[in-house]
């Protein structure tokens, strides 16, 4: 008993996955090529990808599974593995894979997803997806964490854009204390730890201005509480 062949598809159901427009990758040479990429909201929930397996054998069989490989740690799987029921000739039955992406995901790169349908008899089919993740939809800071706190603190902050970030500490003075980043950051979303071992108890304020290659400013400003 075997599958003749497994039919592959992966479907977009827009009720169930956040997924957004197909994009055709470019080669080396600037020509299309046939590799689809699928962009994913970042930091979303409640996508998922669905598996389509079809036996076009002449006998039924059952005990198929699909597996799903090269998930990045970033990718969160509500299951690496979907069994298949009972397929009779001719018949179609879905594997649905859901995850979320986390916030740590990288932006604008592409990820290949490898899913291998095995049937009982050790025949094994594999299909391939590329992924990627979308850049946040605006630029944002998030109050440091912990808060209070004693001796450090972590500074989260999200970039819709690759930009070159500066980001300092001042206190009610309005003095600087720290500079933490002054560098180029990636698009997506970072986090920066202040060590105030050597700074009196009080409250600081951290200010961020992220600035992209368009020459556009975008500034936060945050306050934060060290007590010891």
């Amino acid at each position: 008993m075997r599958i003749g062949t497994a039919t592959l598809v992966f479907l977009l159901l827009a009720s169930l996955m956040q997924c957004g427009m197909a994009q055709t990758t470019a080669n080396n040479t600037g020509a299309a090529s046939s590799v689809q990429v699928y962009s994913i909201p970042f930091a979303s929930e409640g996508n998922t990808i669905e598996i389509t397996v079809a036996n076009t054998a002449a006998l039924a069989v059952a005990g198929v599974k699909v597996n799903a490989t090269n998930v990045p740690t970033w990718l969160k799987f509500a299951g690496l593995e979907q069994k298949v029921g009972m397929l009779k000739p001719g018949q179609e039955a879905p594997a649905t894979f859901s995850f979320a992406v986390d916030k740590m995901a990288p932006v604008k790169q592409n990820q290949t997803l490898k899913f291998v349908i095995s049937a009982p008899t050790g025949e094994t089919w594999m299909k391939e997806i590329t992924v990627t993740v979308a850049s946040p939809e605006k630029f944002e800071v998030f109050q440091n964490y912990p808060n209070p706190f004693n001796p450090s603190t972590t500074i989260s902050y999200q970039l819709t854009t690759n930009s070159k970030v500066n980001l300092k500490i001042f206190n009610m003075l309005g003095q600087e204390v720290a500079s933490l980043v002054d560098a180029d950051r990636l698009a997506g979303y970072h986090q920066e730890v202040w060590d105030a071992t050597r700074c009196s108890s009080g409250v600081y304020v951290y200010q961020i201005i992220a600035s992209d290659n368009q020459g556009t400013k975008q500034v936060a400003r945050k306050r934060m509480l060290l007590l010891k």
